[in-house]
């Protein structure tokens, strides 16, 4: 009986905090996006309008923004804008490091996503006859070629989340290929190793034997029972 209250248990929990999780982000996306309506006049506000609120409005508003501004800044006109106003970002420290930080962050990971991380290697780290699973994201130059001569940058995220993690520069040769995709490798450590290449059919094969053991567990709870219990 309990093994069935404690299968019954995890399988509504697997249901239901993906469920929630995403629901959860949908709703907090809607509530965020809903303030670019404050750029509307109150009188032309669809709450106003219509009598009530049309959730996702201002996602859709936020978008249609950030399109128009990005054909905008597309043309030459709008290219010169941005220099101009670079320029003048230049001349004020704090906002200059702040702007040409966020703006090399932004173009690392949507525009130069392929690029940022390479390739997934084997690193032994963090001591000697341990390995962690990591990624090449650059080669290293100035002070750090000088240090540690034909040298990389190697980005080593953590488990099971892999946005943070340690940057570590270390010598080519010391890192291990590995003969996977970026986005396997990322597989690898999301699952804490339970999937590995090719071993996504483990997924239903687990649910399976998670069910088979239950059902084999009540049946020996059922069988050692006296006929008064």
């Amino acid at each position: 009986m309990r093994a069935a209250i404690r299968k019954y248990i995890l399988t509504g929990l697997l249901v239901l905090i993906p469920l929630f999780l995403t629901g959860w982000v949908l709703l907090t996306l809607f509530n965020w996006t809903d303030r670019v309506l404050h750029l509307i006049p109150r009188v032309y506000r669809p709450e106003e309008l219509l009598g009530f609120p049309i959730p996702g409005l201002g996602l859709i508003l936020t978008v249609a923004i950030i399109f128009v501004i990005g054909a905008l800044v597309a043309n030459v006109i709008g290219r010169k804008l941005v220099a101009l106003g670079e320029k003048i970002l230049e001349k004020i420290p704090f906002l200059r490091w702040f702007y040409f930080s966020s703006k090399q962050i932004i173009e690392a990971v949507f525009i130069n996503s392929q690029d940022s991380f390479r390739r997934a290697v084997l690193l032994e780290y963090p001591r000697k006859g341990i390995y962690s699973i990591a990624f090449i994201t650059g080669e290293s130059s100035g002070q750090l070629e000088e240090s540690v001569p034909r040298s990389v940058t190697v980005f080593v995220p953590t488990t099971p989340n892999p946005t943070s993690g340690y940057l570590i520069v270390v010598p080519e040769a010391e890192t291990i290929p590995l003969n996977w995709s970026v986005d396997e490798a990322f597989r690898v450590i999301i699952s804490a190793g339970v999937i590995m290449p090719g071993e996504e059919e483990k997924i239903p094969m687990l649910k399976e034997a998670l069910e088979k053991s239950s059902h084999t567990t009540i049946a020996k709870e059922d069988h050692g029972r006296t006929p008064d219990e």
